[in-house]
């Protein structure tokens, strides 16, 4: 069925009517993952999926900001196979809509389950039994299904077309984007955060062992990346900016490493020793591109106070020069609240921006603690770690994770789902594709992308055009093993092959 046939007129209605509807609600002004597990779950509840849409009217009244048209945002819910029919409200309430077509279930968003508007609360009224009324968020997961319906390069292609209509719709050129790149070298920043070192095991599969069950591999060979903070501080520098590296290490022929790849690439290195840890050392065991466990040699226990002081006397020397600040915090004990306390004195003192990354996959850690940042880029595990809340739809995690930190832009990544970008005046809005759909390695994803989107915003990309160089620079830091700088004359040919 065409979407346009989808779309059924406020006069139309009455040809709506038949058993089994079930029916949801929403402005669906950005179609995001979020909205796709909303309406998945609605739609295993009955047979007929409706979705009704908010007028313009509705959305000017209730000062939403920047949003697509009635007709667009109507046109691309219908584009959804999954959807039967689409109302635009105009002028009906969701409350009357609910009288004629009398669903057999209204499904709304977990966050009307608390807190009500009047409207809302009618439309929950009029469809007499309570128990035909479902507030949920669709199921949260972590990892895509696509590769279930569609080929790679399928896929791969859509993500590719949908990069350039996003494009296209903000009016940015590839022109305008390599710009950009171009007054990467204008920016001086300063990268702190814990440091890694990531080691890579090629091994071959014997098979099992005749003892005990356990897999039994041959190792074959090894190769070591710089990681953590450190390659976010090397992506940097290959991007043409001035860096500043401060982090916290073991006396240790793995700071030695560390040290010397980032001197190579002209990086101001300061690495405070403590001997009472060793340098983060991570050995992850491969057979091919599969990885089979890891081992992490890692003491996470705060630093000292004379090392905090010695940071902070680096950072209160660097600060009146510089035009951010990236804290790539993996809570290994290096940013503690002191230094993030300097840091945001700092920037207000010297108008410099910061940017926040937190990785919190196998330890604890809250990406609330980065107050008043410029950018945080949480993963929408992290995010709901954050609220304590793993039920909210992804627009209200996100909406009150930018609230909460007073942010004035985020990005929620949603690992193979991409990601999405928020600016905290609503403005900006928009979710990215992963172009990759089939990565080599993501352990680099998120500091390739965190190190895009701080020098672009450094040397004055929109927060749109920022997101489109992340993207890019995403995708080709999971198509090779472990951590390895990207370069910016690597990620303009890309961005060339990639853009129409």
């Amino acid at each position: 069925m065409k979407s346009h046939n989808k779309i059924t007129l406020i006069n139309e209605i009455d040809a709506l009517i038949t058993d089994n509807i079930v029916l949801c609600y929403g402005h669906f002004n950005l179609i995001h993952p979020g909205h796709l597990r909303y309406l998945q779950h609605a739609k295993t509840l009955s047979t007929k999926l409706v979705v009704a849409i908010v007028s313009d009217k509705e959305l000017d009244k209730d000062l939403f900001g920047q949003h697509f048209s009635e007709a667009e945002r109507a046109e691309s819910v219908a584009n959804l196979q999954i959807v039967d029919n689409v109302v635009i409200l105009s002028d009906y309430t969701l409350e009357g809509l609910i009288g004629i077509i009398k669903p057999e279930v209204l499904v709304l968003g977990k966050e009307f389950e608390q807190v009500q508007s009047k409207q809302i609360g009618l439309a929950i009224k009029a469809v007499c039994s309570p128990s035909k009324v479902v507030f949920h968020a669709g199921e949260t997961h972590y990892s895509t299904t696509n590769l279930l319906f569609r080929n790679v390069l399928d896929t791969e292609i859509s993500s590719k077309n949908q990069l350039n209509k996003i494009c296209n719709n903000y009016k940015i050129t590839l022109h305008n984007l390599k710009d950009r790149l171009s007054c990467f070298s204008d920016s001086t920043l300063i990268v702190i955060g814990d440091t890694i070192v990531d080691n890579y095991v090629a091994c071959d599969a014997l098979g099992m062992s005749a003892e005990a069950p356990v897999l039994v591999v041959k190792e074959l060979e090894n190769r070591e990346f710089i990681g953590g903070a450190a390659i976010v501080a090397s992506h940097i520098a290959a991007l043409g900016a001035e860096c500043y590296y401060i982090s916290v290490t073991g006396k240790d022929r793995e700071s030695d490493i560390v040290s010397k790849s980032l001197k190579k690439q002209g990086i101001i290195v300061n690495l405070v020793v403590d001997k009472s840890r060793p340098t983060t050392y991570k050995t992850r065991y491969m057979v091919e591109n599969q990885k089979l466990f890891r081992v992490s040699r890692i003491k996470d226990h705060k630093i000292s106070k004379n090392i905090e002081q010695e940071i902070i006397d680096n950072l209160t020397v660097l600060a009146p020069n510089i035009d951010g600040i990236l804290v790539s915090d993996f809570v290994y004990g290096v940013v503690t609240q002191n230094i993030l306390d300097t840091i945001v004195k700092l920037s207000k003192q010297f108008n410099f921006k910061l940017y926040g990354d937190l990785q919190c996959s196998s330890q604890a850690g809250k990406v609330s603690k980065f107050s008043g940042f410029d950018l945080i880029t949480p993963t929408e595990k992290e995010s709901r770690i954050a609220l304590d809340d793993n039920e909210s739809g992804i627009e209200w995690v996100a909406t009150t994770l930018l609230k909460d930190t007073n942010s004035k832009n985020m990005l929620m990544k949603l690992g193979s789902d991409g990601f999405i970008a928020y600016s905290s005046n609503l403005a900006d809005r928009q979710d990215f594709p992963a172009l990759s759909v089939n990565p080599v390695d993501v352990t680099g994803a998120g500091d390739s992308l965190f190190a895009a989107m701080s020098v672009s915003l450094s040397s004055g990309a929109s927060l749109i055009e920022a997101s489109v160089i992340g993207t890019c620079m995403a995708s080709l830091a999971v198509k090779e093993v472990g951590n390895t700088a990207i370069a910016n004359s690597k990620l303009s040919q890309y961005m060339s092959d990639i853009l129409e």
